[in-house]
């Protein structure tokens, strides 16, 4: 087993804010650290041991970072098959390119999880209008959408509109569930198979964009068991190695949904940076480096988004936050705030989280 330090290098794909959390971690254990992205001010270089400046797509960029680099691993999935194959070709890279290729597109992603009867919405293909159906669905491409992009809500006559400009790419349609609740399970898996996880969490997004996630999730506990062990059966099927967040919704009967599988660290796992022994970068870098993992008990957290809007009329006043008991910021590093940007995050844990819940646009509203 790889034990921390020894000189090693953990190597990442991808320059923002998951990257320069995972490259703190893997300092942290003792690891140097290396990473790829355009911009030489992307988050994750700004702290790197080794930043390299390229696209990650780009096959001699990605081996540049490779030849640097003992293991390799990233923060976006969806790069380039080719490219992560060269790259796993030349050093360990986890995930797998195996495990890409069954999540990057959408509608394979839907088809492996029919294909291992996990319960989802209903779907299809659609490559013009004509493929829609009567009922609401959420229109979304198949490739390279994120955050809300590259996706249209179909619910009324007028919203059709909005149809052609998705339909410029492949797509697929998924139908609207009238879901009660939004949870996401964080999960590390070994390379032995080994696994640890953390509370479901409950979410919420606006415009498609996460805005808030409390941990742990206001749901019945047999429910949380329950969607624990889809995730966990999900990690198992796709042959998963490191931290994988499995999105699902929660419906009024109890039927729970999968909604989306990211196999990376993900956004609703950032509570985690401060209310569990171990976050969720640091689990990643030792499930991918081989490390034992670490304790994923936690205390109760909400965290809470800060997009560039809160940037329209200067610095956000931060003072605001600073008596709020249990709150910690996070910022990027980002150089420029604009809507829709993720710029960085707070997060309250301990006694103070419940009421954090409901207070959190009045929060917002204060930095103003």
């Amino acid at each position: 087993m790889t034990q921390p330090g020894q000189g090693r290098t953990l190597g990442i794909l991808g320059g923002g804010q998951l990257g320069r959390f995972l490259a703190l971690a893997a300092r942290d254990l003792g690891w140097g650290t290396a990473a790829l992205d355009p911009s030489a001010a992307s988050p994750a270089l700004q702290v790197v041991d080794r930043p390299i400046v390229g696209a990650v797509d780009d096959v001699q960029a990605a081996c540049r970072l490779a030849a640097v680099s003992d293991i390799v691993t990233l923060e976006w999935e969806l790069i380039a098959l080719p490219v992560l194959e060269k790259v796993a070709a030349l050093k360990p890279l986890h995930p797998s390119p195996s495990v890409l290729a069954s999540l990057q597109d959408r509608l394979t992603q839907r088809r492996f999880l029919a294909e291992h009867g996990f319960p989802q919405t209903e779907y299809a293909q659609a490559n013009t209008a004509k493929d829609l159906p009567t009922h609401p669905v959420i229109l979304k491409r198949r490739r390279h959408g994120y955050d809300g992009k590259g996706q249209a809500r179909l619910d009324t006559p007028a919203s059709l509109s909005r149809a052609a400009e998705v339909l410029e790419r492949p797509c697929l349609w998924e139908k609207i569930v009238p879901f009660q609740k939004e949870i996401s399970v964080i999960l590390a898996r070994a390379q032995d198979g080994g696994t640890a996880v953390y509370p479901v969490a409950e979410n919420i997004h606006r415009d498609g964009i996460l805005h808030a996630t409390r941990a742990p999730a206001d749901i019945p506990p047999p429910t949380a068991r329950r969607a624990t062990d889809l995730a966990l059966d999900a990690a198992r099927a796709l042959g998963h190695v490191g931290v994988m967040a499995v999105e699902m919704f929660l419906l009024a009967d109890g039927t729970l949904l999968v909604n989306e599988i990211a196999p990376r660290v993900h956004n609703s796992g950032h509570y985690t940076l401060d209310a569990c022994a171990t976050s969720q970068f640091e689990q990643h870098v030792r499930a991918v480096c081989g490390l034992p993992f670490g304790d994923a008990a936690g205390r109760p957290a909400v965290m809470v988004n800060l997009m560039g809007e809160l940037w329209k009329n200067g610095e956000p006043d931060w003072r605001s936050l600073e008596a709020v008991p249990g709150l910690k910021l996070h910022l990027y590093g980002k150089s420029e705030a604009r809507p829709g940007r993720k710029m960085g995050h707070y997060t309250v844990t301990g006694p103070s989280a419940a009421a954090e819940w409901a207070r959190a646009d009045e929060r917002l509203s204060a930095l103003t």
